[in-house]
């Protein structure tokens, strides 16, 4: 029976002499080995006449004892044995190959990663070691794979693999736009025009993704990403957590039923970049400049800060591209914080305007004016803006306006003659935000028109002095 093995293995070779083709042997006729295999049991007399055949037959030496150093093989050949064994149930010595490969062959695993990653994902419930060893690479760099061609064909198992990782490096509304990709590409028959889908259609979607749907972070979506990207596909989603998206946005305090699973967390990258990179701006509304300037006005000093002598660090709080744009998110985050700075970004224009509350913010009141005489609200030099404008508190007794509860859900930051406000808790999807003058709540008008408007952005800042 020995001979008869090691005939057909020998024609093999004879074929095609290459370590793939030893492989192949086993992959292609993995049936006809094994029926053969159940019937021989190794011993010393077996191993030597394999020994003295064919190179092909170091697959079979492996089978039996592993007596040949695995680390002197071709890395192709180990894995294809790897592969070989695990279609023998060799659990044993396929845990083994599938270590070593780890230890000592990560280059190769590197070089050739879309070949393996894709065929390991093929078997379900083997090579975990592998497989981690891949999504440890892919969370980091996830362009490898979520923009590769070949994204669509990708294995369930693997996606859903990568998207239950708390540190994959995407932006959440990214990762749900590749998720909805991934499943309209399983189903050909999905029509292409959102408009024209059906009821059936969403059905379709909903049981495709449905191994995927629970791994989103929804709840640390902003208002504009939920009604961009998850509102035209609420359909595939349970209405229960649909209507617990909705409630979150608008009262993110009140507790849900639905799981909230936790932010995807950023990693730190384990080399060194090789060039050092610039550094990131602390606001995507302000400069540095302007920063020196606000820092004058709070200390009112007669000679403006340079950027060399700024004495306050600008701690941000809250991005309302990051964080959402609803009020009651305002009031939720920067309850506690004491000397803020609020800047606002109005759509249409390049106007920056805002304010400097040196009290402690407070949502726990039943609305109140807070007197104060350090307050001042402001416009900031920009683009078509030749000139800032500070207009410091004149009524003390109004300086800044802390909302009740019940109102919060509507109304922002609020200066005596600036405030932010939205009937659809969303301050840009409606133009109620104002800049007033004429109440003599402070000096002077910030903007030169005193009609309402939207914002595309706004941000918050804890002015914390620097220590020496």
């Amino acid at each position: 029976m020995i001979k008869k093995l090691l005939d057909d293995l020998l024609d093999y070779h004879i074929m095609e002499k290459s370590f793939t083709a030893h492989s192949n042997v086993l992959k292609f006729r993995s049936s006809y080995f094994r029926r053969e295999l159940e019937n021989i049991q190794p011993n010393e007399n077996n191993i030597k006449i394999i020994i003295k055949s064919s190179i092909s037959a170091q697959i079979l030496i492996y089978i039996y004892g592993g007596i040949v150093e695995l680390k002197n093989c071709e890395t192709r050949f180990i894995y294809d044995l790897m592969l070989a064994a695990d279609e023998f149930e060799l659990e044993e010595l396929s845990n083994k190959l599938e270590t070593l490969l780890i230890e000592t062959k990560g280059s190769w695993l590197r070089t050739h990663f879309s070949f393996i990653y894709h065929s390991i994902f093929n078997r379900h419930d083997d090579f975990k070691k592998l497989k981690n060893f891949y999504n440890d690479i892919v969370v980091k760099y996830p362009k490898l794979i979520f923009d590769a061609d070949d994204f669509t064909s990708l294995e369930e198992s693997a996606l859903v693999s990568l998207l239950k990782r708390n540190d994959l490096q995407i932006e959440e509304v990214q990762i749900w736009d590749y998720v909805i990709k991934w499943g309209i590409a399983q189903t050909s028959t999905l029509p292409t025009n959102l408009d024209d889908w059906t009821k059936e259609n969403f059905l379709i979607l909903k049981t495709t993704l449905q191994q995927c749907l629970p791994h989103i972070r929804y709840f640390h979506l902003s208002n504009i990403e939920v009604v961009d990207k998850i509102e035209p596909y609420r359909k595939i989603l349970d209405k229960q957590l649909w209507k617990d998206i909705n409630q979150h946005l608008l009262i993110p305090e009140r507790p849900v039923k639905s799981t909230i699973l936790p932010p995807r967390s950023v990693l730190v990258p384990e080399l060194p970049p090789r060039a050092e990179k610039p550094r990131e701006p602390f606001s995507s509304i302000i400069s540095d400049e302007h920063a020196a300037e606000i820092s004058t006005w709070i200390d009112r000093e007669t000679t403006a800060y340079t950027l060399a002598n700024i004495p306050y660090k600008f701690e941000l709080i809250l991005r309302g591209t990051r964080d959402g744009f609803a009020p009651q998110t305002f009031w939720n985050m920067c309850h506690g914080h004491a000397s803020t700075v609020v800047l606002v970004k109005v759509k249409g224009t390049d106007e920056i305007v805002g304010g400097y509350n040196p009290l402690v913010c407070d949502k726990n009141t039943r609305g109140e004016w807070m007197e104060t005489k350090d307050s001042f609200i402001f416009s900031l030099k920009n683009g078509n803006i030749q000139n800032s404008i500070l207009s410091r508190v004149k009524n003390l007794r109004v300086a800044v306006f802390y909302s009740s509860k019940i109102d919060q859900i509507k109304w922002g930051s609020y200066f005596g003659d600036f405030w932010m406000h939205s009937e659809k808790s969303n301050f840009t999807l409606d133009d109620l935000c104002c800049c007033r003058g004429g109440f003599d709540y402070y000096e002077k008008p910030i903007r030169s028109s005193s009609g309402c408007f939207s914002i595309i952005n706004y941000e918050v800042f804890k002015i914390v002095r620097k220590t020496i």
